[in-house]
């Protein structure tokens, strides 16, 4: 895995943000995550199409069990509201992290539900994560977003990423700047978390 500043490797943290936590993934989380993504909608851009709980529940007991290159970290959180009742699961980020320099890269990418769309909370949860990243050392953060989705792109301009001339597999790269600081500070990190 790839080390964090202090030679430790980067692992997921439950990370505050205003109205957010970003929480560790577990497979726990497929029963709830497979209602929260049950929207043929949600893989216009992305294809595939929604996962029952079986087979969210197969997948994260891949994801959780890491990638197979030892210099990969595979971080993997769901997005949960505090403000509202219940506190409801609404989306996940992820990021995966591999050696670069001068130091790791990160390539993020996020999706929330579609009843809690176009709320800010993909916004939020995309800078939440940049900042962890940072926090962790990572100097260069990219997504790839398909040119037409507009609300994906505005979600990588208002996490502090530009657009690049890149294509790859037909969606634009978008890249942290190049002086190696993303990130602005506006998330917490805690070890505990809400399931």
């Amino acid at each position: 895995m790839p080390a964090s500043p202090s030679g430790r490797p980067v692992r997921p943290a439950t990370i505050r943000t205003a109205r957010l936590d970003l929480v560790p993934l577990r497979v726990e989380h497929a029963d709830a995550m497979s209602r929260v993504l049950d929207d043929p909608a949600l893989h216009t851009f992305i294809g595939g199409a929604p996962e029952d709980a079986d087979a969210l529940r197969a997948r994260y007991r891949r994801v959780l069990a890491g990638s197979p290159d030892p210099g990969v970290s595979w971080c993997n959180w769901v997005i949960g509201l505090r403000a509202e009742d219940g506190a409801p699961l609404v989306g996940t980020v992820q990021a995966t992290v591999v050696p670069g320099a001068p130091g790791p890269v990160a390539e993020i990418a996020w999706v929330v539900g579609t009843a809690w769309q176009r709320r800010g909370i993909a916004t939020e949860a995309a800078r939440g994560l940049v900042d962890w990243l940072a926090g962790q050392g990572v100097r260069t953060v990219v997504a790839h977003v398909h040119p037409d989705h507009g609300a994906s792109a505005a979600v990588a301009a208002a996490a502090g990423l530009a657009a690049t001339d890149t294509v790859q597999d037909g969606e634009i790269r978008w890249q942290s700047p190049p002086d190696g600081t993303p990130g602005s500070g506006r998330c917490e990190v805690s070890r505990g978390g809400r399931p």
